[in-house]
């Protein structure tokens, strides 16, 4: 109910406001850009920011692009994620791990991730998460991203200066025996000076936890779903699984067939919910946790008592930028980044410090394309903002939708559905292309499709025309690649 509630007042703010179109009379500028990451948002932030005329630094702490796309087998040695002095690592993915997307839908707009022949690649139209990042790696390499990458470099800090500039401190960072980031202790810091910065460090690193009373008493153990990777560990134990978004369904199935039993915990259910999952006779549906006892029961509000030997979190994760130093201009309230117009700009730094990849529950690649084309089109002066008070009276609007409607704050950017009408506004301020009709209705059809076949919707489905009509849009960009 949240979510549709969320779709309308998105609508409704998307619409709310109408910016000028880029001026053509304006000169433009060329500005010294820092770009925080080279995963998907940073590498399509670099691309647009240099097609715009500007220079640009990309800081990548890894020794590749790819982001949470580069699958490591490592995990961090805190399972839950909480001390905040362990060695990160930064990929969530599980081994296992598939698209939950077409691929022709993931795809950067003029840079289709498309099938390649040879027996590298991976042709499944729900790929494994490996195939994607080689398709990001394609397209640094396709697009000069990878000059601009400056790898195994750790940014420390960012700063505010007075005269509208920003300051990156950052230094080397290295690798330990477990290929685990860790900064150099002796490494000297650099500091540098830059017009503008980009965040785009992803938000799939610092872990949220549910908060299960009487679980400080409970003898069993924890982790949250940032540190799985193979089911293997869990054979022949009691495992409850809290969450009902794209990893809990994935990782109850993958741990299943190893596991004594798998109990599935949910918050967006009935609290009656008790269902066993057909096709499995060791997994099972339930409301989410009541409470937790320390002789190792774990009671869920359905009524139902088991004992569990582990609890695994697949309860998302927290915005966080500890490098960010904004003079509490920026703050991050219950996973409420903000303020931010449009979920990019935070009025009283605008435009010269803007964020990437914050809307959730989205199409990542197009939707960072969107944002990055406008972020390298009001840098340079082709469009203009609103002021700072017309931008902070256009939030303040869209916070009162959301309280209006129940929504929680931490909903505050989940477009869901409404990402394309707000794709299509991005559009339409660069004056450039929105999303393609098919791409649209490819991704609804995908999501009922995901609800009626729960197992096999990665393998079986009915949109074969909306391929074909995909694919004829690609050969636009097909015959003037390489792909």
């Amino acid at each position: 109910m949240a979510i549709n509630y969320f779709s309308r007042c998105a609508k409704m703010n998307i619409s709310a406001i109408n910016l000028a179109m880029p001026p053509t009379s304006l000169s433009v500028k060329s500005r010294h850009v820092a770009v925080i990451g080279a995963g998907a948002a940073g590498l399509v932030a670099a691309r647009e920011l240099r097609r715009e005329g500007h220079s640009v630094v990309v800081f990548e702490r890894g020794h590749e692009v790819g982001g949470t796309w580069v699958y490591t087998p490592q995990v961090e040695p805190d399972p839950l994620g909480l001390d905040p002095n362990r060695p990160i690592i930064h990929s969530s993915f599980y081994s296992s791990l598939r698209t939950n997307l077409p691929r022709e839908v993931m795809g950067y707009i003029d840079f289709p991730f498309v099938t390649r022949p040879g027996e590298n690649w991976d042709p499944r139209r729900y790929p494994g998460h490996r195939e994607v990042l080689l398709y990001l790696k394609d397209f640094a390499r396709e697009f000069g991203v990878e000059e601009m990458v400056r790898f195994e470099t750790d940014v420390i800090k960012v700063g505010i200066l007075g005269d509208e500039k920003w300051k990156v401190r950052s230094k080397k960072s290295s690798f330990n025996d477990n290929n685990e980031i860790i900064s150099k202790s002796n490494a000297e810091f650099d500091d540098e000076i830059y017009d503008a910065v980009v965040v785009c460090n992803g938000h799939y690193t610092e872990p949220r936890i549910a908060d299960i009373p009487g679980i400080n008493l409970w003898p069993g153990k924890q982790m949250h779903s940032h540190n799985y990777r193979i089911p293997e560990p869990f054979r022949d134990q009691v495992v409850i699984v809290i969450g009902s978004s794209a990893s809990a369904v994935d990782i109850c199935r993958d741990i299943a067939p190893v596991a004594k039993e798998v109990h599935v915990a949910s918050r967006s259910v009935a609290d009656e919910t008790y269902t066993k999952q057909p096709g499995y006779n060791n997994l099972w549906f339930h409301s989410m946790i009541d409470h937790a006892h320390e002789d190792g029961a774990v009671v869920f509000r359905n009524g139902k008592t088991v004992l569990s030997d582990l609890i695994m979190h697949c309860t998302g994760y927290k915005y966080h930028f500890p490098f960010l130093d904004t003079k509490g201009i920026v703050t991050v309230d219950d996973n409420c980044l903000g303020p931010l117009y449009k979920h990019v700009f935070p009025p009283a730094l605008a435009p010269y410090l803007s964020f990437i990849g914050i809307p959730w529950k989205i199409v990542p690649f197009p939707l960072f394309e969107f944002q990055s084309k406008w972020i390298a089109s009001i840098l340079s002066g082709r469009i203009t903002l609103p002021s700072q008070k017309e931008m902070m009276e256009d939030i303040q609007a869209f916070y009162s939708t959301l309280e209006v409607s129940s929504i929680p704050k931490r909903y505050t950017h989940c477009i869901g559905q409404s990402q394309f009408e707000y794709n299509n506004w991005l559009a339409t301020q660069c004056g450039c292309q929105g999303v393609e009709k098919w791409r649209e209705a490819m991704y609804s059809m995908a999501s009922v499709n995901r609800s009626l076949r729960p197992e096999m919707y990665r393998d079986e489905w009915d949109d074969h025309h909306l391929v074909s009509e995909a694919y004829e849009d690609f050969m636009k960009y097909l015959s003037a690649s390489n792909l």
